[in-house]
């Protein structure tokens, strides 16, 4: 095929070229977006069946003035024992609600802490069980969540998610490209079962869910493995990572700088030093109460070494957001750091707003709502390109291999057969793992043009 010479040829070996790939993403690339859809769609719906779920551990029904901190930790290390290491403490929010003591778990690569349940009131032990990374979600979400990560698989598990999350946009953009240069000018009757019908369901749920999609590939992309390393080096170049506590007792100039996606990562802190007495934990909180610290919703976490300072931050991720922080000396009790969320850069307000957004917890029930439909949408999308793609493939003894993407891509003149290498060269670079599929994609393509080679094409 020689190269288009014509601007009405160059659009049409252009529409070609990006038909195949949408194809090509959807045939491949698709069961992988399926699953992260799926599994992030349970993931933001299990809070309240967690609530439910866990409540004799999260609830205390006893009556009765409240124990100070240290007697409920006592209660707890009581039940574990007083060798354990404390990793963080979340004192009860509300009345009704219990105290969580989180405990360092011992095993080597271990990614979850062991939560000790006490009643603010009885010191009674109401629950024991494994808590995950520093989002703290109890066994359920624990078990989407990885999965939704990683297939439970480990980092190795992460490349699906990676995967799916660096061709979505691509899909996405692509998919409303073709359809804003092919629909028809006048709309036509179709009938309820015709694969006009199919495809008018897929570009609308497409069109619709547009927005939602660029939005969970951007997110999905800063959590990853492979580009995500390569975002947090831009916004540490360009000065936009989230400030993080100073938590030196010997001064220290400026802030350092934390990974927003933390919670949601396989990592956990080293261990805690051993504290006493445990009296200290009431008068860090508070010095930090004094130090502007107000959401209810607050995690203490003690020095991991003994140069270190203990650190108060508010939890709270839903709206208005309340994540400041203080560091503590726990010897003088002075306040060494403190970091403000309203003092917090544009864009990491942004990353802050956009990783608690893409949990489901920004806007609390309605926030998860339409994080749910907009999952569950685009597993109907891809259900439906899917059978879009089963009813009209064409049988194996009339096919037309020689429909490939290195074809529509020999189609193009040689100026853009160079801007698209380019372009492929540069996404490949930011996102590996795009870069590697694509590699793939073109290994298969190029089996098929070959084959096409030996077949006679049918009209």
């Amino acid at each position: 095929m020689s190269p288009a010479s014509s601007p009405r040829a160059l659009r049409g070996a252009l529409l070609t070229l990006l038909r195949r790939l949408h194809f090509y993403i959807g045939l491949f690339v698709g069961p992988f977006i399926f699953i992260a859809a799926l599994t992030g769609a349970l993931y933001v719906l299990t809070p309240q069946i967690e609530n439910t779920l866990y409540r004799e551990a999260l609830r205390s029904e006893d009556a009765g003035p409240r124990q100070s901190l240290a007697q409920q930790i006592a209660a707890a290390r009581k039940y574990l024992g007083t060798d354990a290491n404390i990793y963080a403490v979340r004192p009860a929010q509300l009345p009704g609600d219990t105290t969580r003591v989180q405990f360092v778990n011992a095993t080597p690569g271990a990614v979850t802490s062991r939560a000790i349940f006490i009643s603010p009131s009885t010191l009674a032990v109401k629950g024991d069980m494994a808590v995950y990374g520093t989002s703290g979600v109890l066994p359920l979400r624990t078990w989407i969540d990885r999965f939704h990560q990683g297939l439970l698989l480990g980092d190795t598990g992460r490349l699906y998610s990676e995967l799916a999350a660096s061709w979505l946009w691509v899909a996405a953009l692509g998919g409303m490209v073709l359809w804003l240069t092919s629909r028809p000018k006048r709309k036509r009757k179709v009938r309820a079962a015709s694969p006009a019908k199919t495809r008018h369901w897929h570009i609308t749920f497409g069109a619709f869910l547009l927005p939602g999609l660029l939005f969970f590939s951007a997110t999905g992309l800063t959590w990853s493995q492979w580009a995500g390393g390569n975002i947090d080096k831009l916004r540490s170049e360009l000065g936009w990572m989230t400030p993080q506590l100073n938590t030196a007792l010997k001064p220290q100039a400026g802030h350092m700088h934390s990974d927003p996606h933390a919670e949601h990562h396989a990592t956990m802190p080293g261990m805690a030093m051993p504290v006493t007495p445990d009296e200290r934990w009431d008068e860090v909180l508070r010095t930090a109460r004094h130090a502007g610290i107000r959401s209810e919703k607050i995690e203490i976490r003690p020095a991991k070494a003994r140069d270190k300072a203990w650190t108060v931050t508010e939890i709270d991720r839903s709206w208005p957001t309340h994540v400041d922080s203080v560091a503590i000396n726990p010897d003088s009790l002075a306040v060494i750091d403190r970091v403000r969320f309203a003092s917090f850069p544009l864009v990491a307000k942004l990353t802050r707003w956009g990783i608690d957004a893409h949990m489901g917890v920004l806007f609390g029930l309605p926030n998860q709502l339409l994080l749910a439909a907009f999952g569950l949408g685009l597993c109907a999308m891809i259900g439906l390109g899917y059978r879009m793609w089963w009813r009209r493939r064409p049988a194996v003894s009339t096919s037309n291999p020689a429909l490939t993407l290195s074809e529509a891509w020999f189609a193009l003149p040689f100026i853009w057969r160079t801007g698209v290498l380019a372009v492929a060269a540069a996404l490949g670079y930011c996102l590996p793992v795009m870069g590697g599929s694509l590699l793939l994609f073109i290994i298969v393509d190029i089996a098929r043009w070959r084959m096409s080679a030996f077949k006679p094409l049918v009209s």
